[in-house]
């Protein structure tokens, strides 16, 4: 039994217990870190392949643990299993296995040897040519059965055959054919579509493995008034699992389902209003709601209304009242929605983040072209520095208030800094250079920059300097 200490030293764990959850069989053993529990019960729990498992005596008095391999008695020879379950737990799987007490116990020879398990490999390795042959023979026959696997003796003297078979077959010719072929004991053991669909295995539509192929064990029949309490639509390529059968799941929260509905009115119910007559479409069971129509064949003028809404008016229509409107309570009242950890924060939070970014560089880059619209330009070979502009002259109007400069005047002088910090880096104009006119009469200026001198682009011609 291995043993993993804690760190803080405060006791210590077992994992004796977990075992090899390789099968769905496999009992987690809760009593397996109470010392003396595997010694306190001479029965022991054997499991085989598929879903096989049986209960034996240990009468030699071997020390087994879970995980161990050992040879069993067997009608002819001996088999060859893993022991799942020791200790106290034994008696109560037995119970819930319904074996009876005066039920005959077979009991535990050894531990496996290695001439043990060359036989049972060797045995093991003839199974899947042995079920492709038997699967021919029986359709020679003319048998309508379905042979799924077999499973050889730990000693190759006998052979399980698990075949799958709608209706009652008579298989007597087809034992003798089997005996014959392959000089084995046949025993013929018959098993439903779920626990053939939990024998192979798979992946269900919720994306997980199939409940058969894990944890059950016991299957209970499933009806379609299941899926009629939990108001799902009775589609058979969505109700039938892997199995063909109806999905094993329906029967998981129907119950849940029941109780709900009882808090419900009766859908046949029809509750009236002053204007119009609503019919029951459809209901929220857990939620608690409920949406009508005033058409009983298709949704029309739906309003969707609580139960409590709907046992009120259904109360007045029996004394003869009618309401103005159906949900007069339940639309002035905050619907109340089931929190979710999910809803708690935005999906797109992420998004909105990165958008805000995107957001602040085209504003820095919008920033840095008005600037170097508003910079300075150059009068000819000299430097003048254009005027500051004014919010108030950028409209229609005050480009027209503006006072008009005639042609023959010169540059106007060199405005003051606006600060005395400023005042070493604007540029200085330079005596007797005179702004060129353009096409429109109106002076344009260059900027000179370390001596690279390049045209301004002005995007409005009504701009002066």
């Amino acid at each position: 039994m291995d043993d993993f200490k804690l760190k803080n030293g405060s006791g210590r764990l077992c994992c004796g217990g977990c075992g090899r959850q390789n099968n769905k069989l496999n009992t987690y053993d809760w009593l397996a870190d109470i010392p003396g529990n595997a010694e306190e019960q001479d029965m022991v729990e054997v499991q085989f392949k598929n879903t096989r498992k049986g209960y034996y005596k240990n009468s030699n008095g071997l020390h087994l643990e879970k995980g161990d391999i050992v040879a069993v008695e067997a009608s002819p020879g001996h088999d060859i299993g893993t022991v799942t379950l020791t200790g106290r737990l034994v008696p109560l799987q037995m119970r819930k296995a319904n074996l009876k007490p005066d039920a005959e116990i077979r009991r535990i020879y050894r531990k496996v040897k290695p001439v043990d398990m060359e036989k049972y490999e060797e045995a093991k390795s003839r199974e899947h040519d042995t079920m492709i042959r038997s699967r021919k023979i029986a359709e020679s026959l003319g048998l309508q059965m379905k042979i799924g696997d077999v499973e050889y003796q730990g000693d190759g003297n006998k052979a399980i055959f698990y075949y799958i078979a709608d209706e009652r077959v008579d298989f007597r010719q087809l034992i003798k054919v089997l005996a014959e072929t392959f000089r084995v004991r046949i025993e013929m053991k018959q098993i439903g579509a779920r626990q053939e669909a939990g024998r192979i295995g798979g992946i269900g539509p919720c994306g997980r493995e199939l409940c058969c192929a894990t944890w059950m064990t016991n299957f209970v029949s499933v009806s379609t008034s299941a899926a009629r309490f939990q108001d799902i639509s009775l589609n058979p390529q969505k109700l039938a699992g892997q199995c063909a059968k109806l999905k094993c799941c329906l029967n998981y929260e129907v119950d849940a389902y029941v109780e709900c509905q009882k808090r419900l009115p009766s859908k046949e119910i029809t509750l009236e209003t002053l204007d119009n007559m609503y019919y029951y479409f459809k209901a929220d069971i857990l939620k608690g709601t409920i949406t009508y129509s005033t058409d009983k064949s298709f949704l029309a003028n739906e309003v969707t209304i609580s139960a409590r809404r709907a046992f009120e008016v259904l109360n007045m229509n029996k004394r003869g009242e009618k309401p103005e409107k159906l949900d007069d309570e339940f639309s002035g009242r905050e619907s109340q929605r089931s929190k979710d950890l999910l809803e708690q924060e935005s999906l797109t939070r992420f998004d909105k983040t990165k958008g805000g970014k995107n957001r602040k560089k085209k504003q820095k880059g919008q920033a840095s072209q008005n600037n170097a619209s508003a910079a300075p330009v150059e009068v000819g070979n000299g430097q003048t520095p254009e005027a500051p502009k004014e919010k108030e002259n950028k409209g229609p109007q005050g480009r027209n208030n503006r006072p008009q400069r005639p042609k023959g005047n010169p540059a106007p002088a060199a405005p003051q800094a606006p600060a005395a910090e400023n005042a070493g880096n604007a540029p200085q104009a330079k005596a007797g250079q005179e702004p060129r006119p353009n096409r429109n009469g109106r002076r344009n200026f260059r900027r000179n920059n370390e001596g690279n001198k390049r045209p301004e682009r002005n995007t409005n011609t009504d701009v002066q300097a």
